[in-house]
Formats: structure tokens, C-alpha cells, sequence
């Protein structure tokens, strides 16, 4: 092992006199690891290499995007190409931002018109805002552990109980908004019921993750989605799928196409990008025509439609619709979980492996996590000391208990291989932590 992180430390400390915690997302902290973020300065295919020189087996993927990798050369190619001949971007329309739209269509039916933006929280707070116009009602529900982005409308945690109006969970954020919000337990129907019955008239849209990945991944219940689609058709609500996350990641058409489930509106964002800042909603023609010029719902940005993103984004979801990429994919994803399963049941470690397409999170705990409570029951020192070690046998986790872990089709066998043998060690080692405090 013997990696040394000093440069790492030593650039953490000058980013601490000019940016907030060092970092520009929280997450990339590693707070929640005990450690300080590791400064990286290349990837290639299924690798990076931070500033010390050392070199890890990526399963973040800069949390998701990258799924055909670092650097694939028709990506990289198609962006030098667009640089060279073009520029960087116009403020304009261009051809490739119809060729992407187009290209989501075909996999998302239910995205009739798509309008990009530059991030998921742009498109989750626009479909919002849309959403609310077209019904002309103001309250929203969404799920507890369901991430949906950092706008204010959606950093709302409940109080005891689905029916309490929630307060804020971040300094900041009105209590006018946290009074529009209303939050459920994902995966219980009877929490949504319940909150239907007593003020459906009220609720402008249910927004989900249909397989959360912001809590770790976790799977809907049979029926759970189903009953959402039903119950917001019934009361008139949208329903919106965010599937920034999941939208091809699992397959294509995403996660609605393996439930079957069309909603009013979806989100995207990652993947579609290609690696380069992206988010795009759509969903019903009669709905998204409610968005300017075509309406009276305004959302604009200067940067929205970036030829370099719109570019990265065809070239990656071109080569996503080839015959079998899923399959390789997915099994590639099938083997490292259930390899890890079988090491954590060696060492006698009890565990949960979720995972959806090329997403899984190993949970430390030997209940099921079907929701955000059992997610938090979870054993976050042991997943602390398991990405240290698996850090140190130069594997790259999400440096959350709470996250996904992404799998590309850069990553060959051997990667698998080599991630699971250090998992082997590092499950042993959590297992006689535990047995010497017993």
C-alpha cells in the first residue's frame, strides 16, 4: 500500500483560506471519512491519479457521469474537434443542442418537449415552478433521503409525523417554503394517501427519485411507484421523476422504462453532459408549453444549450444506445456486488448490497434499507474504516456512507478483481475492529 497524501494536505490547506471548507460541494470534504480530499489530477478509463502520484480504480466517476469513463477518446475527440472548428459557445442556438434533445426523446418518450439547463438543480427547481403554473396549486411532496438538489423549495426535512408541516433543514431557507413542503417516508403509500386525503386540492406535484441514490441506492418497494402514478393522476398533482441520477444509468429509457411508468415530467442531468455541466426537464407537451417564449413560465441561463456539453453528451449517449452496453454494464455491476456480498459473509460482517443498473451502495448493517430511516441505522464508522482501507489498496469510493458508487465499461475484470480482494481485507479488518471492542 504506502500511499502518501501530502500534497493532497498541503493544497486542502491553501484552498481553506479561499474557499468555503476548502471545497465547492460538501461532499468532497471527506468529513464524514475523517480525512482531507484527495487533489486529483488525471483520469484515464477506469483510474485516477491525485497530486501524490497515487493511483486509484474510480467508482465515482465524478459522481456519475462518466460512465463510459475517463477521457474516452470519442468524447475527448468530438471536444477538441468542436473547440477547434467552433469555440467554446454563442449564447446562441446551435444544431447539436436539437441532436441531443432529439436523442433524449427517443429514450425518454415521455419527454415530449426538453428545455437544458446547466445543472439537476436548475432542472429540478424549473419543473417545480412549471408544475405549480400548470396546476396552479403551491405545495409539493417529496420523499425523506431523496435528493432533488440545493434550491430552497426542496431543503425541507418533516417534522414527527407526514402530515406536520416541515421546517427548513438548511439556515437560509424561508419558512414560507419549508409551509409548501410536505415530506413522506419513501416507499410508504400510506404516509402519501393520508397526506392526499386530508390536501390534494393543495398539492401542485409529487417529485421522487424513483430509485434513490441519495441516500445510497435504494430500490422502490413492488406497487410504490405504481401508486404514486395513480394516486397523482387521481387528485390531478404531476408527477415528477428525477432521474438525474438514474437517466442512463440503468439502462436506456431509465428507471421508468424498467417500471413501466410514464410521468408528467422528468429530469436529467450527469450522464447527458458527458463529463461537462448539464441538467436538462421535460416531460407533456401541453405542460413544458407553458415554458417561455411558448409561455408565461420564465427560465433562462446564459450558458444553457453549451455547444461543449451538448457534444459530450451526443457522443456519450451515442455510443450508450450500442447493442449489448447495457448488459456489459449491468453484469459487469452484478459481479462486483455479489463478489463483495460473498467477502463481507467470509468475514462475518453483516451487510447490505443494494444496487440498480451500474449504481450499488454496501451498507453496513444487517437489516434491509428500504428507506432513509433504515439508511441512517447504518454503521458509518465501519464504512469510514472500510474507504480508508479500500483507499489505501487503491480503491476510490464515494466518501459517503450515504452515496452511490458508480461502475463504467472502462472497468475490465481485473479492476473487479482487484476491488474485491481489497474489500476481502478490508472487511476482515472492520470484522476483528468490532470483535476487539466486543
Amino acid at each position: 500500500m504506502g500511499k502518501t497524501f501530502e500534497k493532497s494536505r498541503q493544497l486542502y490547506t491553501e484552498a481553506l483560506q479561499y474557499i468555503p471548507g476548502g471545497v465547492n460541494s460538501p461532499v468532497r470534504a471527506f468529513k464524514a471519512v475523517g480525512q482531507h480530499p484527495l487533489f486529483i489530477v488525471s483520469g484515464l478509463g477506469s483510474r485516477l491519479q491525485d497530486v501524490d502520484g497515487n493511483e486509484y480504480i474510480d467508482y465515482v466517476g465524478s459522481w456519475g457521469p462518466l460512465i463510459l469513463g475517463h477521457r474516452h477518446p470519442r468524447v475527448i475527440g468530438a471536444l477538441q474537434q468542436y473547440l477547434a472548428e467552433a469555440g467554446t459557445g454563442f449564447g446562441a442556438p446551435t444544431r447539436v443542442e436539437t441532436e441531443l434533445a432529439r436523442i433524449i426523446n427517443r429514450a425518454f418518450p415521455s419527454m415530449e418537449l426538453v428545455r437544458m439547463v446547466n445543472s439537476g438543480t436548475e432542472a429540478t427547481m424549473s419543473a417545480l415552478r412549471v408544475a405549480r403554473a400548470y396546476t396552479g396549486r403551491q405545495k409539493i411532496l417529496k420523499f425523506k433521503g431523496c435528493y432533488h438538489g440545493h434550491h430552497d423549495s426542496l431543503l425541507i426535512e418533516a417534522g414527527s409525523g407526514a402530515l406536520t408541516i416541515g421546517v427548513p433543514s438548511s439556515p437560509g431557507v424561508p419558512a414560507s417554503f419549508a409551509a409548501d413542503t410536505i415530506t413522506c417516508d419513501f416507499n410508504d403509500l400510506r404516509q402519501v394517501r393520508a397526506v392526499f386525503s386530508q390536501m390534494g386540492q393543495e398539492i401542485a406535484a409529487v417529485i421522487v427519485e424513483p430509485v434513490p441514490g441519495n441516500m445510497g441506492v435504494v430500490l422502490p418497494q413492488p406497487g410504490f411507484l405504481e401508486g404514486l402514478r395513480e394516486i397523482t393522476r387521481q387528485f390531478g398533482a404531476v408527477l415528477i421523476f428525477d432521474e438525474v441520477m438514474t437517466g442512463f444509468r440503468c439502462t436506456w429509457g431509465g428507471a421508468q422504462h424498467i417500471y413501466n411508468i410514464e410521468p408528467d415530467l422528468t429530469c436529467l442531468g450527469k450522464i447527458i453532459g458527458g463529463g461537462l455541466p448539464v441538467g436538462a426537464y421535460g416531460g407533456k407537451r401541453q405542460i413544458m408549453e407553458l415554458v417561455a417564449p411558448l409561455g408565461p413560465v420564465y427560465q433562462a441561463g446564459t450558458l444553457a444549450g453549451n455547444p461543449l456539453a451538448m457534444t459530450a453528451g451526443l457522443v456519450t449517449l451515442q455510443e450508450l444506445e450500442k447493442p449489448g452496453t447495457y448488459e456489459k454494464l449491468n453484469h459487469s455491476t452484478q459481479t462486483l456486488a455479489q463478489g463483495l456480498r460473498e467477502a463481507a459473509a467470509e468475514a462475518g460482517l453483516p451487510v447490505q448490497l443494494n444496487s440498480f443498473g451500474s449504481m450499488l451502495t454496501c451498507f453496513f448493517t444487517g437489516e434491509k434499507v428500504v428507506n432513509y430511516q433504515s439508511a441512517l441505522n447504518a454503521d458509518t464508522r465501519a464504512y469510514k474504516h472500510y474507504f480508508q482501507a479500500m483507499l489505501l489498496h487503491g480503491v476510490y469510493l464515494a466518501p459517503s456512507q450515504f452515496e452511490a458508487c458508480f461502475v463504467s465499461l472502462a472497468h475490465s475484470q481485473e479492476d473487479l478483481d482487484d476491488t474485491i480482494a481489497a474489500a476481502q481485507e478490508a472487511f476482515r479488518e472492520i470484522r476483528a475492529m468490532q470483535g476487539s471492542k466486543r
